[in-house]
């Protein structure tokens, strides 16, 4: 079942999320519901925070980078529980954006490399680097889980410049191609 995406407002996008166990009630209903919802807003990652969930647990489908970066082919994971254990690499800037902030796009800098140790879909532990686009993606969404979003690493004149985007998200006055539930205070 498609979710709708929390936009920008909702407390729980502000908030650490919890970890779960493979005792999560309905787990493997919640991550098929997770995976339609991403591939129906046409994303590339999906924390569940950017559904209303405050879990420690997010889903990448970097499919949609694959023709610019071949790393991203057939890149499609689960990640659980997720704790960054190095950030590496060169940092580089990429013009981000995030199925909660519709219509906006700024450049973040991020390291290149991220290791991190995870559970899968069938709570098995990893531990693995990731680099490029993948570890970008990881990043981006591992933020949701601590309750930090793309716009939290701009500096302050820049975020003074989104203001009124920011607004617009507030007044629900964005429109989309996917399902989003605006927060009223």
């Amino acid at each position: 079942m498609i979710k709708p995406i929390v936009a920008y407002g909702n407390p729980v996008l502000r908030k650490v999320a919890q970890e779960i166990d493979k005792n999560y009630p309905e787990f493997e209903t919640l991550l098929q519901n997770m995976y339609d919802t991403l591939e129906a807003s046409e994303g590339v990652g999906l924390a569940a925070p950017q559904i209303g969930l405050s879990i420690r647990l997010f889903v990448i489908d970097a499919n949609g980078f694959a023709e610019d970066y071949p790393d991203a082919k057939d890149f499609k994971r689960t990640f659980i529980n997720p704790e960054i254990i190095e950030l590496t690499g060169k940092e580089w800037l990429f013009n981000e954006g995030c199925l909660s902030f519709p219509g906006i796009f700024e450049d973040v800098s991020r390291p290149s490399e991220v290791t991190l140790r995870y559970l899968d879909e069938n709570f098995e532990e990893h531990t693995e680097k990731f680099s490029g686009i993948c570890a970008r993606i990881i990043q981006h969404e591992y933020d949701h889980l601590d309750g930090k979003c793309f716009v939290d690493h701009l500096n302050p004149l820049k975020k003074r410049m989104l203001n009124g985007k920011l607004n617009n998200i507030l007044k629900g006055k964005v429109s989309t191609r996917y399902k989003i539930k605006f927060f009223k205070a």
